[in-house]
């Protein structure tokens, strides 16, 4: 059972080395088979933390929803994207890294020090960083801004199956759920798929193979 909980002592670390603005960054969205991948950039002030901040897979929809209004309205904030056509032409985890550099670049005035989810930090920081494995767990910064992108990119799902309906996006935000497989297979890959992904490659091919 994981006992991780965020709290702000990573933020106070940095603090003590003489740092004054640390940002919290996250993406979500690298499973799905469909959709950008989602960064954001958080600095929060930590005399007015939202409470409850966790990583943003252990908290309901509704609890998301709540908390990324609250962070919103006590933080400076940053968010961006990486498109479906990035990630085909580099790969998921060096989109990631582009959404996050992108979603950085929006913080005005610019932080002096990032707290980075995972174990490897984006090429091309121009920030000195710190990478944490399950920053989300750990550091409120970085729950923060998981929250935030997670919020944003299921919206946005939820557009594109207005677009897009039958693949189930609304609920399964483009990860490869028994219905949205088995919906690619009826329906066929959209251009919002991800085609150097196994699954949706995979039928691509089928159809190559079938017409040639």
């Amino acid at each position: 059972m994981d006992l991780l909980c965020p709290d702000d002592s990573l933020e106070r670390a940095a603090m003590a080395r003489g740092f004054l603005r640390i940002a919290g960054v996250d993406e979500v969205g690298r499973g799905p088979l469909a959709g950008p991948v989602t960064a954001a950039a958080v600095v929060l002030d930590l005399m007015r933390v939202p409470v409850g901040l966790n990583d943003s897979k252990k908290l309901s929809a509704r609890r998301r929803d709540a908390l990324a209004l609250e962070i919103r309205g006590c933080a400076q904030v940053g968010i961006a994207h990486a498109s479906v056509a990035e990630i085909d032409a580099h790969n998921i985890l060096r989109a990631s890294h582009l959404a996050m550099l992108r979603a950085v670049a929006l913080l005005d005035p610019a932080p002096d020090f990032l707290l980075v989810d995972g174990n490897l930090l984006p090429r091309g920081l121009t920030f000195q960083a710190q990478a944490v494995v399950k920053g989300d767990a750990r550091s409120v910064s970085i729950a923060a801004a998981s929250i935030l992108a997670k919020t944003v990119r299921d919206a946005l799902m939820v557009d594109l199956a207005q677009q897009h309906p039958g693949y189930g996006w609304e609920s399964n935000a483009g990860y490869p759920t028994k219905c949205h497989t088995s919906a690619l297979q009826r329906l066929g890959v959209t251009p919002h798929h991800r085609r150097s992904f196994a699954p949706v490659h995979n039928i691509l091919y089928q159809e190559k193979t079938i017409t040639d």
